[in-house]
């Protein structure tokens, strides 16, 4: 009989995973949550963690990663990753850390550990990119000692995968986790998507990322209007989606992109655009490297105009400092008063930002 996985992203079904195996999961399960996150969030993820799991305790952090006690007595099921954490990356049921003077006496150490498994896959992390320790081998060992051959590091869906973040030369975290929602099959919960020859600008790869993490529903013939759209590398991965796009900037977009006969420009800014123009417009996108209370001030004109409300708004709120994540409730509240359903990650391919994509519930 077929097992699924019901993924969740802000407590809401969002994807059905046949799973690829039944492996059995660790005699040890584990005591605590470990959870990656971008170098510097660790006070974001933790407040976030308060509000949104509290079933959990914080415990020990470094930079680059946070460790939660789950709460005694409950045992999440192998599946379990917290996406209304927003600013995790990664979350693996820590087992504890092995020391040792080479990778060869680490990854003994970290079997045996681990304990016996029907492993699927092997994940391997550097803790933050100032460690950068050779992770190819290091993974390539642990394949061996567990019996896998060349299997991709990308996991499928209901994979039980082996984690290990890389902590020091000397130093690692073993834990593990069972794959389900799309950043859980990536190791680390790093976007393994890279920046192909011919995008004019890395937006390309942060919406790439973000419909991969989100399963946004682009459909081809739907509009789109971005706002802050210039060089174009956002609009660039639309318009391969079958979108028709406008960029609203008053700075010109790259030639490539603008010769392409389903794109347009409107070179202003966005609040000078009449509101009557945005009728018909199925998605409206942002990435303006502005407030975020300007960000959400320019979405909140468009949610005024007659006969707008588009099906869907990906929005990338730039966060000033850190101290200012702790408004993401209030920022996420606004997309709610609209009529709209969103959920929030900090992508891996962005900077010190979360990206927002909302659906709308009403009509």
């Amino acid at each position: 009989m077929a097992v699924r996985i019901v993924a969740t992203i802000g407590g809401m079904p969002a994807a059905t995973f046949p799973i690829s195996g039944h492996g059995v999961a660790p005699a040890r399960r584990g005591d605590f949550l470990l959870v990656a996150c971008q170098g510097g969030a660790e006070a974001a993820l933790a407040t976030r963690q308060a509000a949104a799991v509290p079933g959990m305790r914080k415990a020990a952090w470094r930079r680059g990663v946070v460790t939660f006690r789950l709460d005694p007595g409950v045992d999440p099921p192998d599946e379990f990753f917290p996406p209304d954490l927003v600013f995790g990356r990664a979350c693996t049921r820590s087992l504890g850390q092995v020391t040792g003077g080479d990778a060869a006496a680490l990854a003994t150490a970290a079997v045996d550990l681990a304990g016996p498994a029907a492993w699927h896959n092997v994940h391997v992390w550097n803790r933050v990119a100032s460690v950068a320790e050779p992770i190819d081998d290091i993974r390539g060992r642990l394949l061996s000692a567990v019996g896998l051959g060349g299997v991709p590091d990308v996991a499928r869906p209901g994979d039980l995968v082996l984690d290990i973040v890389v902590d020091a030369a000397n130093r690692w975290w073993v834990g593990w986790h069972r794959a389900a929602t799309p950043p859980s099959c990536w190791p680390g919960g790093l976007y393994p998507g890279t920046l192909p020859a011919g995008k004019v600008s890395r937006a390309w790869l942060k919406l790439d990322e973000a419909i991969a993490t989100f399963g946004i529903p682009l459909e081809p013939g739907q509009r789109a209007v971005e706002f802050g759209a210039a060089p174009g590398g956002a609009c660039q991965r639309l318009l391969e989606a079958g979108l028709r796009v406008v960029a609203v900037d008053p700075a010109l977009v790259d030639p490539v992109v603008a010769a392409h006969p389903h794109f347009e420009q409107w070179r202003m800014r966005a609040r000078d655009v009449k509101l009557k123009m945005f009728r018909g417009v199925d998605w409206l996108v942002c990435d303006m490297n502005i407030d975020p209370k300007s960000t959400l001030e320019s979405i909140d004109r468009v949610m005024a105009a007659p006969g707008a409300g588009p099906r869907g708004i990906v929005a990338t709120l730039k966060i000033p400092d850190w101290t200012r994540a702790a408004e993401l409730p209030t920022w996420l509240g606004a997309f709610t008063a609209w009529g709209y359903r969103p959920t929030a990650r900090q992508l891996s391919t962005g900077g010190r930002e979360v990206c927002v994509v909302a659906l709308r519930t009403k009509k």
